[in-house]
C-alpha cells in the first residue's frame, strides 16, 4: 500500500535470469504467446529498477516484477493490446502525461499513484510462429518443408495420415500424389484450418474433393498462378497465396 501514500512499495525479488529463460523456453515449446516486459528506465520514487523483467501471459497473468500495482495494471492492459498485433512498444508511465498519448513506438500513460515516479518499460509481444502441416514425401512436399522453414514458419512434415493436426495450425498442405489424401483433408476441415491446399490437377482435385464433405474450402490447384514449374516454385506460389489470405 505504500505506493499509494507517496512512498515506494517494498521491492520484490525479480526472477533469476535462468528462471526467466527456462519459462520462455517452456512457453515457446508450448506455442504460447507472451509479452516480455523490461524496465529500461526508472526515475524514483518507484519500486522497480532498470533491468527488472516480467512475462505477461495471454490471460493477463504477470510472472516477474516491473513495478507496483499501478505499473502492473498498465503493463497488463498494454500487453493485451500488443498480443493482438504482435508488435513492440516503449511504455512510459509518468505523472507528466495528463492524457494517454501514443506515437510510433511509444505509449505514454499518466501515473495514477501518488508516488510520482516515472517508469519506461519496453514491451515486446512474442507470438508463436505460423504452424504449417505438410503431408507427403514428394519433391513438392519436401520443398514445402524447406521453404516454410526458410520463412520462419514451424513446419510439421510427415507421411502418416493419422498424425494429429494441432488446433492452431495455419495451413495444411497435401502433396502426396494421391496417397492418403482424403483422411488428412477431412481432419483439416474438421479442425477449421484456415488454409488447406491440395497439390493436384484441377480434374483430379475435383474428383478427390467430391468425396470430402466441405471440400469447397480446399484450394486446388493450390497456389497463385505464377507459372510455377519446379517444386520450389510451386512451394513459393502456395506460400504466397497463404500470405495473401492471412493479410
Amino acid at each position: 500500500m505504500s505506493e499509494f501514500i507517496g512512498m515506494p512499495a517494498p521491492r520484490r525479488r525479480a526472477p533469476a535470469a535462468a528462471d526467466l529463460q527456462a519459462r520462455v523456453a517452456e512457453l515457446r515449446s508450448g506455442r504460447k504467446p507472451y509479452v516480455l516486459a523490461t524496465v529500461v528506465r526508472a526515475q524514483r520514487p518507484t519500486s522497480a529498477k532498470a533491468g527488472d523483467r516480467a512475462l505477461v501471459l495471454s490471460d493477463g497473468t504477470i510472472e516477474g516484477f516491473v513495478g507496483g500495482v499501478c505499473a502492473t495494471d498498465t503493463v497488463r492492459a498494454q500487453s493485451m493490446r500488443l498480443l493482438r498485433t504482435g508488435r513492440a512498444t516503449l511504455l512510459r508511465i509518468t505523472p507528466a502525461a495528463d492524457e494517454p498519448h501514443e506515437e510510433e513506438g511509444l505509449v505514454a500513460v499518466g501515473q495514477p499513484c501518488l508516488s510520482g515516479g516515472t517508469l519506461e518499460i519496453f514491451l515486446e509481444a512474442v507470438l508463436p510462429p505460423v504452424l504449417v502441416h505438410v503431408h507427403g514425401d514428394s519433391p513438392i512436399a519436401r520443398a514445402f518443408a524447406a521453404v516454410g522453414k526458410a520463412m520462419g514458419y514451424q513446419v510439421e512434415a510427415g507421411t502418416d495420415p493419422l498424425a494429429p493436426i494441432a488446433g492452431d495450425t495455419a495451413a495444411v498442405l497435401v502433396a502426396s500424389h494421391g496417397v492418403s489424401e482424403e483422411p488428412v483433408l477431412r481432419e483439416a476441415l474438421a479442425k477449421g484450418v484456415p488454409y488447406i491446399g491440395l497439390i493436384a490437377s484441377r480434374k483430379r482435385g475435383a474428383a478427390v474433393l467430391a468425396r470430402v464433405e466441405g471440400g469447397e474450402r480446399v484450394h486446388v490447384p493450390a497456389g497463385l498462378d505464377i507459372g510455377a514449374r519446379t517444386p520450389g516454385e510451386v512451394a513459393v506460389s502456395v506460400y504466397a497465396e497463404l500470405a495473401s489470405l492471412r493479410g
